[in-house]
């Protein structure tokens, strides 16, 4: 029963820190708020795992500028995401893309909730 509260409490914990992390993502919704966010999804070109926001290269730089300009223009964040894409390739973002291998490393994590979740209730079946 002990090991099945320490589940319920850990699930719990879990969960807000989810809800959590979601309140607190940043709003796009002016044009700083959404360059100082792009600025932070796009790795440096010439950087070894650091974003454009971070790195003071000339290549950083000029990937801040260019999404500052895209911004300004009127492009949506996906559009701006994909013209870096097209000219640095896909290794210019720093999260990893949402089809093929991307979508794996999306989605364990889902998966391991959810097996997570099917032995919490069958512990929960087992003591009960």
């Amino acid at each position: 029963m002990k090991i099945l509260k320490s589940f319920w409490t850990w699930l719990a914990a879990c969960v807000v820190v989810l809800a959590l992390s979601f309140a607190s993502a940043p709003s796009a919704s002016t044009s700083s708020s959404r360059i100082a966010h792009l600025e932070t999804l796009v790795k440096c070109p010439s950087c070894e795992d650091l974003s454009v926001a971070i790195s003071n290269s000339t290549s950083a730089i000029a990937v801040r500028n260019q999404i500052s300009t895209d911004v300004h223009r009127g492009k949506s964040d996906n559009q701006i995401l994909t013209s870096l894409e097209n000219t640095y390739g896909t290794q210019i973002l720093l999260s990893p893309s949402t089809s093929g291998i991307g979508a794996i490393l999306w989605l364990a994590p889902l998966g391991v909730v959810l097996v997570v979740v099917v032995v919490g209730l069958r512990l929960r079946k087992r003591t009960q």
